[in-house]
């Protein structure tokens, strides 16, 4: 490990062994896949906003929650930023693991998840100007960062994780599905920007992305699936990571609807009537989809919930995937008018609500105990 001094003359502090002692070790094992908190925080805030129904207070409410997810935000960046800085050698095993480097895919997400968050809630406390600010900002650094995750993951799969496919994981779906969130988010932008060229092309880019989002999904699925039909049921403390194949669905759905939206006034009326026509004709069978596998994992967790699965961070997994769906069932309700879609918005925001507090609460006792963060089992 590299001292970060500038006092090269004064030799680094040695453990009895005559090992360099790390600085910071609390930090050791703080991976990407903390970010799942901030993207887990933000979703509650952005879903809840989408709502058919608003009861009083709620809006302050989701104001709050929208602030702990920024917050979240920095701390995470500071603390990862000195993960790099004292502890390189586990930045790199993160990388090289096939376990832990498809979470990079979280840190452009949760960019992206409070910049979209920003916008939708905190543009009430902080201004629409502001908020369009933090957004552009958040929201191009938590592209760039999704399409490099897109492709380097992958890559590192392929040139030096090579894992078997009796590890295939729903985890590997993160780095791909980091683009899908742009796609629903970046549309939210359009209405800010200059009219013409820039809006436009926003909006086609966005598009771009939905489909590069997509089409990684699809090829991933079947992997996954496939083990799990042959295989069985995963680890029990990975039981909840079954739930991140609702994140594509639900996400997907949220960005067609987003993508329709943003259409109108900006492409040539066919075009905007072709978007509006996809939302609901790809976003209704996807929907159903995303009910049979709610339903599958759902009972696959409560399984594992009667074999002792205890509390863990993939309990995270619980949150965001959700909260896409919710977006996802409230865009489809606005645009069909169906009671319907609007009743299991409501319900699955519910499930979101319960699942966060949880999230939550274990996380911050595990904290304070110190048994967090921890090396993976």
């Amino acid at each position: 490990m590299v001292a970060l001094t500038t006092r090269p003359a004064v030799p680094p502090a040695s453990s009895p062994a005559g090992a360099p002692v790390r600085r910071l070790p609390a930090l050791r094992h703080l991976g990407p896949n903390w970010y799942a908190s901030v993207m887990g925080t933000a979703i509650v805030a952005t879903a809840g906003a989408g709502l058919p129904w608003q009861p009083p207070g709620m809006q302050t409410a989701l104001t709050v929650v929208w602030a702990l997810s920024a917050l979240l935000l920095g701390v995470l960046l500071t603390a990862r930023a000195l993960h790099w800085a004292h502890h390189r050698d586990q930045a790199r095993a993160h990388l090289l693991d096939a376990s832990m480097a498809p979470f990079y895919g979280c840190l452009a997400m949760a960019l992206l998840a409070v910049g979209g968050a920003t916008l939708v809630v905190g543009s009430d406390w902080i201004g629409v100007r502001a908020a369009v600010a933090v957004d552009l900002v958040l929201f191009t650094a938590g592209t760039v960062t999704g399409v490099l995750a897109a492709v380097a993951v992958p890559y590192l799969m392929v040139t030096r994780h090579r894992p078997p496919l009796a590890d295939a994981s729903p985890v590997w779906l993160l780095p791909v599905v980091a683009p899908m969130v742009s796609a629903a988010l970046g549309p939210l932008l359009v209405p800010h920007l200059p009219a013409g060229q820039l809006r436009q092309t926003l909006l086609y880019c966005c598009y771009g992305l939905f489909g590069l989002s997509l089409l990684g999904a699809l090829l991933m699925l079947p992997l996954f699936v496939g083990r799990l039909l042959t295989g069985g049921p995963p680890a029990l403390a990975l039981t909840p990571t079954l739930f991140l194949v609702l994140g594509p669905l639900g996400q997907s759905t949220t960005a067609v609807h987003q993508l329709a939206e943003a259409a109108q006034g900006v492409v040539p009326g066919p075009y905007a009537g072709g978007f509006a026509t996809l939302a609901v004709l790809y976003g209704v069978p996807v929907m159903g989809f995303a009910a049979l596998w709610l339903g599958l994992a759902g009972a696959l967790v409560v399984r594992a919930l009667r074999r002792g699965l205890g509390f863990s961070l993939t309990w995270w997994g619980f949150t965001f995937p959700v909260g896409t769906c919710v977006t996802g069932l409230a865009g489809l309700g606005s645009r069909t008018g169906l009671r319907l879609f609007d009743l299991a918005a409501t319900g699955l925001y519910a499930l979101l609500v319960a699942a966060w507090l949880v999230a939550c609460a274990g996380t911050a006792r595990r904290l304070v105990t110190g048994q967090l963060p921890a090396p993976p089992a």
